[in-house]
């Protein structure tokens, strides 16, 4: 690690998934460059990823406010470069990041921008049937080789225990001695989000469990009265949605020996607390780089690409032909609790 090159500006302002996927990064960075400081640019809701950490302090933008536009991002940048900032990796690289890192290039501060692969993912999202699939890198790589080229060592391939943290007092009770199975099926798209006769058939075949927890996460009114209603009908099922504060969420996440998660954000906060995520992917795919953190290929399910040959049709599960949102019929709910089985033995 270059010398001068101590205090680091983060830049990471996006979705949830997307920084979340920062975190198992940043603890290896930490832990293999001593005397590092960080400044993380990011949403203040995503604060409690980062509690860990002694040397991160989290910077909140107010982008629609005193930050909003060209003038607003020149004051944040007056208010960063008061920091001392040393050098700026930025993990998000888009309109607002570039603007950001032109005003720290002109006063000499060397920044890094992601690379994030556009040309390979357009290709690999091309709607042809005769597309051969390759694997990228994945993110937490590309994030890891921004921190290499600004000269600090970083390898993600050694081993590294991550602490669980208490379950809220509240919730001990109920669930501190048994096996936490946690299952999330819903995402930003309906491409990558698991129907709801799949959701209620997965739920009754692992309800039956002796000494296990059936968690169910989501967010918003109308995923958790559906997991309100999908829980009621047995003991063991519980929706945590609006349970608890995010905080508490991430301690309960963080004490499950699995999470099922579609290819969204829940997959990655399960996977920084290194515990085990078996991914069930709708017309996305695991090619294009976004498997959650550290996570055997055994884990990955994916519907028939025979049936649906032009998967993945996306890279967030946006774009897909009308009749691929039936992909996920041809995943097996038994291939799913098979693997559960594995990690609640």
């Amino acid at each position: 690690m270059s010398v001068k090159s101590k205090h680091i500006l983060i830049i990471r302002l996006s979705a949830m998934g997307d920084v979340a996927m920062t975190v198992p990064v940043i603890r290896y960075l930490n832990k293999q460059n001593k005397g590092v400081k960080i400044t993380l640019l990011t949403r203040a809701f995503f604060t409690p990823f980062f509690n860990e950490f002694d040397n991160v302090n989290v910077y909140t933008p107010d982008l629609k406010g005193k930050h909003k536009g060209f003038i607003g991002l020149f004051r944040l940048f007056k208010e960063l470069i008061k920091l001392d900032i040393d050098v700026v990796a930025d993990l998000h690289n888009v309109i607002r990041s570039n603007v950001l890192v032109s005003f720290f290039r002109v006063r000499g501060i060397k920044c890094v921008q992601l690379k994030k692969g556009r040309k390979d993912k357009k290709k690999l999202t091309e709607l042809n049937e005769n597309k051969t699939l390759f694997h990228l890198k994945t993110m937490h790589e590309r994030y890891a080789d921004v921190f290499k080229k600004l000269n600090f060592s970083i390898d993600l391939n050694i081993g590294s225990k991550v602490a669980k943290l208490e379950i809220p007092p509240h919730f001990k009770k109920e669930f501190n001695s048994s096996k936490l199975i946690g299952i999330a099926p819903f995402a930003a798209y309906k491409g990558k989000a698991f129907p709801v006769k799949k959701i209620k058939t997965l739920v009754k075949e692992l309800s039956d469990r002796k000494n296990c927890k059936v968690l169910l996460f989501g967010g918003g009114d109308v995923e958790k009265n559906l997991l309100e209603n999908i829980a009621k009908d047995y003991t063991n099922v519980f929706s945590m949605v609006k349970k608890g504060t995010f905080e508490e969420e991430l301690r309960i996440i963080s004490n499950l020996d699995v999470m099922v998660s579609m290819d969204s954000g829940n997959g990655h906060i399960a996977a920084m607390y290194n515990i085990p995520v078996i991914t069930i992917w709708g017309v996305t795919h695991p090619c294009l780089g976004f498997t959650p953190f550290n996570q055997p290929i055994e884990n990955q399910i994916l519907p028939d690409l025979k049936k649906y040959p032009l998967i993945p049709t996306s890279t967030y599960g946006k774009e897909h032909p009308k009749e691929y949102i039936n992909c996920f019929e041809t995943i097996l709910i038994s291939d799913i609790v098979e693997l559960v089985n594995i990690y609640t033995k």
